[in-house]
């Protein structure tokens, strides 16, 4: 497969190591990452991993990119000099991982109050792919609306829901499972989990 160029959003949903899974496989098959995390992403970060952020940029070299051939470039959330915030830029899409139900909401509303909506504006007005994998339960009313209201203009709702006829033995096992389901959502190749009839 060649090079593919990819936005990637994680924002405060728990479920931070999906976000991180992803982009590591990304790079890891030699794509390049357009990398935004949100400020609730970072402190899911530390909660969650315990990761120490205070030299963010340098932590996402250790941490993502690793000896990945695949190029990886942080932008902040109100830099928007990120080339996948213009429609002219050839991004091949944009997932979110996880999602946030604020998150969601932007979206579905056009606000583009920061790059991270501004990115997946640019997504549904060019008519490329964008997939959110919210991470959210119970669901109300609203969250339900705003994310119909995304579906019925072509953007993926991925839920993070493993499966389990692969029968898991790990955590690992668990989160490749979702993660190879938004890799699925992308069109990327992946041996993350067994499919079914295999």
């Amino acid at each position: 497969m060649s090079e593919q160029k990819w936005a990637v959003g994680i924002t405060g949903a728990s479920g931070a190591i999906y976000g991180v899974r992803l982009v590591q496989e990304l790079l890891s098959a030699g794509h390049t990452v357009h990398l935004i995390i949100t400020e609730a992403g970072w402190q899911v970060f530390h909660d969650e991993l315990d990761w120490v952020t205070d030299d963010r940029e340098g932590l996402l070299r250790v941490k993502l990119q690793q000896d990945f051939p695949g190029q990886l470039h942080y932008w902040g959330l109100r830099d928007f000099n990120c080339p996948a915030a213009s429609g002219s830029y050839k991004c091949d899409g944009m997932i979110v991982v996880p999602c946030s139900m604020g998150t969601v909401s932007g979206i579905a509303h056009g606000a583009s109050g920061n790059l991270l909506e501004r990115v997946a504006d640019v997504m549904i007005k060019e008519g490329r792919r964008l997939v959110l994998v919210p991470r959210e339960t119970p669901l109300n009313a609203i969250h339900l609306e705003n994310m119909l209201q995304l579906s019925r203009l072509g953007v993926k709702i991925l839920p993070a829901m493993p499966g389990y006829y692969q029968k898991p033995q790990t955590m690992d096992d668990l989160i490749n499972f979702v993660v190879g389901k938004a890799l699925d959502a992308l069109d990327v190749p992946h041996s993350l989990f067994r499919r079914w009839g295999e």
